[in-house]
């Protein structure tokens, strides 16, 4: 039931359309919320889900405790399995491989990061690789997992940082389930028609196929691509960001479940764009982001299709996109979350964390029925930044790329990027720095380790490295390397942890 509330408040709260994004955000509202509003949520059978997001990153966890999920719970019930990092094989040459690991790297200690102290004997030859100096990626190497252990804070095995594979429906099925229990009411059915306020435009109400007419205060449009409230209906206008990630197409598979059952995800460059291996309990998913003014669809489903696993277990899915974002994901009363608020291929994993983040930040600045323009400007410049600074990011991984075996990687290594990418591969260049923006996402650890591991090299070393001995600083880092090597041999197999802690009991067909 409703608690009373101030005039001008918010009553009656409608998303528009289910699956991952629609649920994260009823499962979320009505948490937070605590029934203070009415939340319905309307979707069709009929319409699909694209689900191709089942990686995550770490921040993740937080979601699931905000909503009040249990983690052992929520593993068995979406056949989730454990993800430390994300390979990346053929980024820089054909047959180079490495991870972009999550958690810390060494120690820190003394005066500078402790990358510029690995840096500085690096360069000199008379260090081991950056993998060496991280508890996850030599644990991915391994094949071994475990949670963080919080009776070892100061042992390596006590920063292990991990985040989730799991079936996005599924996924959005038990989450669906929560939320109901929370007040969320589900209405299924077809909009056949949106109404608009006649003097501002807002969104007054939709109707269904059926007849029935769904009105609210505020709308949240999670209805993919096709963007029913903030496009179709706003107008609300789209950036495109092809000029600088030129693929436009996705197919996606599930296959059988392969015995290399991989505590990250694999994301494989092949001809032309890359191909993703997502391992879960009951399957492995499969998909390849290609662009079609280099590929033919047909031939990017063979290629798709000589690269798995195992036998496939559905036909393919094909998916056509166009990078980039809305000009702005909150319009009017109308706010876009999920596909509807735009697309940034999921190499690095950032789809569903950009839902978690637009509910977050949604929940900050929560209106009331005023709708005030700075509330909505500022959310809008809070967003833009988190888009565009991931999109960079991922840009990274395309610009960096040393292969001649196709016109389509020649094109990325030589295409213009964004000038604020520029300054950071250029400052990187110089001393090894690397500078965190304001709260962007991508830490300067993961900046690191694409930039490294790709083959992009820094001239020198922060000169402040230099002020203890190359005696004094290549015992630490073996002191540290020693440790983490040992660390990792007192882990349990990725298999072994799962079947131990949260193996699911269901048994699930693709």
């Amino acid at each position: 039931m409703n608690q009373s509330r101030p005039d001008g408040c918010i009553s009656e709260l409608v998303i528009v359309g289910g699956g991952t994004a629609g649920w994260m955000t009823a499962a979320a509202l009505s948490k937070i919320l605590n029934q203070s509003i009415t939340i319905t949520l309307v979707e069709s059978d009929e319409i699909g889900t694209v689900g191709v997001g089942e990686a995550t990153i770490p921040m993740i966890q937080l979601f699931n405790q905000v909503v009040g999920i249990d983690e052992n719970e929520f593993m068995r019930e979406t056949q989730a399995s454990f993800k430390l990092g994300i390979e990346f094989v053929n980024w820089g040459r054909l047959g180079d491989r490495y991870i972009h690991a999550f958690g810390n790297f060494g120690q820190e200690a003394w005066t500078v990061d402790f990358y510029q102290y690995w840096l500085r004997l690096w360069l000199e030859q008379k260090a081991f690789d950056l993998e060496a100096y991280s508890i996850n990626r030599m644990a991915c190497k391994a094949g071994r997992c475990m949670r963080a252990d919080p009776q070892r804070p100061n042992s390596p095995l006590g920063q292990i940082v991990h985040a989730f594979h799991f079936d996005a429906g599924l996924y959005a099925k038990y989450l669906r389930k929560l939320a109901e229990s929370r007040g969320v009411k589900r209405i299924e059915g077809m909009i056949d028609a949106v109404e608009q306020e006649p003097h501002q435009g807002h969104i007054k109400s939709v109707k269904l196929g059926s007849g029935q007419v769904i009105a609210g205060d505020f709308f949240i449009d999670c209805t993919g691509f096709r963007g029913l409230l903030i496009e179709q209906s706003l107008k609300t206008g789209y950036e495109d960001w092809s000029e600088w990630l030129p693929a436009n197409r996705a197919i996606a598979v599930p296959c059988e479940r392969s015995s290399d059952f991989t505590p990250y995800t694999r994301a494989t460059a092949q001809r032309v764009g890359w191909q993703w291996r997502i391992p879960l309990q009951h399957r492995t998913g499969n998909g390849i982001v290609y662009s079609s003014n280099f590929l033919s669809d047909d031939e990017a489903r063979s290629l798709l299709l000589s690269n798995l696993d195992g036998r496939p277990t559905a036909e393919p899915r094909p998916l056509r996109f166009v990078t980039g974002k809305r000009k702005k994901l909150w319009h009017r009363n109308v706010l876009a979350i999920g596909l509807s608020s735009g697309f940034l291929e999921p190499l690095e994993s950032t789809s569903i964390h950009l839902i978690q983040s637009t509910i977050a930040k949604f929940i900050s600045f929560f209106p009331d029925r005023h709708l005030d323009p700075a509330d909505i400007e500022a959310f809008n410049r809070q967003m833009d930044f988190e888009f565009s600074t991931i999109r960079d990011f991922i840009i990274l991984h395309y610009k960096l790329n040393q292969r001649e075996d196709s016109a389509f990687w020649k094109h990325c290594a030589t295409m213009p990027i964004p000038e604020r990418l520029q300054e950071k591969i250029n400052l990187y260049q110089s001393h090894g720095r690397i500078i965190r923006e304001s709260n962007e996402l991508f830490s300067e650890l993961a900046w690191l380790q694409v930039m490294h591991g790709q083959g992009l090299k820094a001239r020198r070393a922060h000169p402040l490295a230099s002020i203890y001995s190359e005696k004094e600083v290549s015992e630490f880092l073996e002191h540290i390397r020693q440790t983490i090597a040992n660390c990792v041999d007192l882990m349990p197999t990725h298999a072994d942890y799962i079947n131990q802690h949260c193996k699911s009991k269901i048994q699930v067909t693709a």
